[in-house]
């Protein structure tokens, strides 16, 4: 799945942010700019394959990818970047299409 011009911005925009945020280093970067696009990556294929999906469908989606998704990070944060991400994620708002579901 290629992600569109738009997309890669916005992992840029968020990958950026919680750099500074959460300090991390190059390589927790590199994890987290992986994991970022990859949880992208699978949302879209899944609005793509299901373009009739339901709102609560869509929430149920995103759920899940936010979970799997901190499911990655917990293995390269600290327990005090781990807080503050979960901090960050719990105040998220268009990051992995929240903001899509609840249009």
């Amino acid at each position: 799945m290629v992600l569109t011009s738009g997309q890669r911005n916005q992992i840029t925009a968020v990958l950026k942010r919680l750099s500074a945020e959460l300090a991390l280093s190059d390589t927790q970067k590199d994890q987290l700019k992986s994991a970022l696009t990859e949880a992208q990556e699978k949302l879209q294929e899944f609005t793509q394959k299901t373009p009739s999906v339901s709102k609560e469908e869509l929430v149920q989606k995103i759920a899940a990818n936010r979970s799997a998704l901190r499911e990655r990070v917990v293995a390269f944060l600290s327990a005090q970047q781990l807080a503050t991400w979960d901090t960050e994620m719990a105040k998220a708002t268009e990051f992995l299409g929240q903001k899509a579901a609840s249009a």
